[in-house]
């Protein structure tokens, strides 16, 4: 028996016993038969519509709670059910559908508006964007995807990576840069995978950037800088070498060059020899700047070598703050020769002012930080700090924080200066991770 035949029998035996006192009743009144059929006749009849308006009533009811289940299953979020004269269980069903249909609505506004901001935003990057299904075959592919495999969608959806040239970039490291060649283009490339699931089904998403025009850019940026360094320097010390080397010839080919012409030519190559000077420690530094070698990575306690850094400044006292015990995986004598040249830096910052000196470490979560304080004049611009050969300071190298910051970066960390917030001076931070 169903659940709706069910119910239609529960409903017609609950009147039932009641419908058969009151004809007990009626039948031992004293009416008359006709009074006694009427009445008997009219309760069966009321027994029975009541029964049925019930059932009607149960019936609509769950009729409109199916028609509103069967909106949300076919996606048609308009249906609402009613419940201005509704109360009780049945109430809050329609009202908490309603609530239902109305989130789901927004949910799925909020989808399509996303998915055609995805399909734009595909559309429009520069980016080759390829989506693979588990056996490699491709799924989808955006308008830069066709333009580098020169196929339209239509005739690469569905092939194997393999036949798109594509399969090696579905192996080996998921972030790299790759030398590639594709029908129409070559160059490097920058190769970004990861994986996601769709209906329980791995795919692959790849996406490849095309580095080369980016790469010259930087490169081509870079050259210029270096040009612009080198000529710079190269004219100040060619400069003074060629105007004395052509005052000293004019004075040799005079007929009479003077009784001083000895100390002129003394003092010209004594100035030619300081300039030569000059250039041969600009290039050596160079050299350095541009010889540095990979880190040797070893397990290095912070403490000794803070110390150690601190006690190699001969000028002014260093004072150490103190900080937790930790240990770094670092080449150990290249971060020696960063907090060296933070100390000297700060030494040669407090020179006029007689500030002090200060150096210190804290832990964080997955890095640990040193500090170098000093109570200098600080700084009167930042932009130019790690630019290679500038300084500010007479007979400087102008390549000591540059090649402070190679260091860091190479460790995978990073070296900022700024000026302090509590007191006049200049702070430098060492962020490194923790070993």
């Amino acid at each position: 028996m169903t659940g709706i035949r069910r119910i239609r029998w529960l409903v017609f035996l609950t009147g039932l016993p009641a419908t058969l006192c009151a004809l007990y009743l009626l039948y031992q009144s004293p009416w008359s038969a006709l009074s006694k059929v009427t009445l008997a006749i009219f309760l069966v009849l009321w027994w029975l519509g009541l029964a049925a308006s019930i059932l009607g009533r149960l019936a609509f009811s769950l009729r409109t709670l199916l028609n509103l289940i069967l909106g949300l299953n076919e996606g048609d979020f308009s249906f609402r059910g009613h419940t201005t004269r509704e109360t009780g269980a049945y109430g809050q069903i329609v009202t908490e559908i309603n609530r239902l249909t109305e989130n789901l609505m927004t949910q799925r506004l909020g989808a399509l508006e996303a998915t055609t901001l995805l399909r734009k935003v595909m559309t429009e990057i520069d980016a080759a964007v390829f989506t693979f299904d588990e056996s490699e075959r491709l799924c989808l592919v955006n308008r830069a995807g066709e333009r580098l495999l020169d196929k339209p969608a239509e005739q690469i959806i569905g092939r194997a990576a393999s036949d798109l040239g594509l399969g090696e970039c579905l192996k080996g490291e998921a972030h790299r840069t790759l030398e590639w060649s594709f029908p129409d283009t070559s160059g490097r490339w920058g190769l970004s995978r990861s994986v996601f699931r769709e209906e329980g089904r791995g795919h692959q998403l790849l996406v490849l950037s095309n580095l080369s025009a980016a790469l010259r850019e930087e490169e081509r940026a870079a050259w210029q800088r270096l040009l612009r360094v080198l000529g710079h320097e190269l004219n100040n010390s060619l400069a003074p070498i060629r105007s004395i080397a052509d005052n000293l010839q004019r004075r040799m080919v005079e007929p009479d060059p003077g009784n001083d012409w000895r100390e002129d030519a003394t003092e010209g190559i004594r100035v030619i020899a300081a300039r030569a000077e000059a250039l041969s420690r600009f290039m050596e530094a160079y050299s350095r700047l541009a010889r540095l070698p990979k880190p040797t990575f070893s397990s290095v306690e912070v403490e000794p070598l803070v110390a150690r850094a601190a006690s190699l400044e001969p000028r002014i006292p260093v004072e150490v703050v103190p900080g937790p015990p930790l240990r770094i995986r670092a080449d150990e004598g290249q971060i020696e020769q960063v907090l060296i040249n933070l100390l000297k830096n700060a030494a040669d910052a407090v020179s006029e002012t007689g500030g002090p000196v200060r150096i210190g470490w804290r832990n964080g979560q997955k890095n640990m930080e040193i500090t170098v304080e000093d109570g200098g004049t600080g700084l009167s611009g930042t932009n130019n700090l790690f630019v290679p050969f500038f300084t500010t300071k007479p007979g400087g190298s102008g390549i000591g924080l540059a090649l402070s910051r190679q260091i860091a970066e190479a460790h995978s960390g990073e070296l900022t200066l700024e000026n302090r917030t509590d007191a006049r001076g200049c702070i430098a931070r060492l962020v490194l991770p923790l070993a």
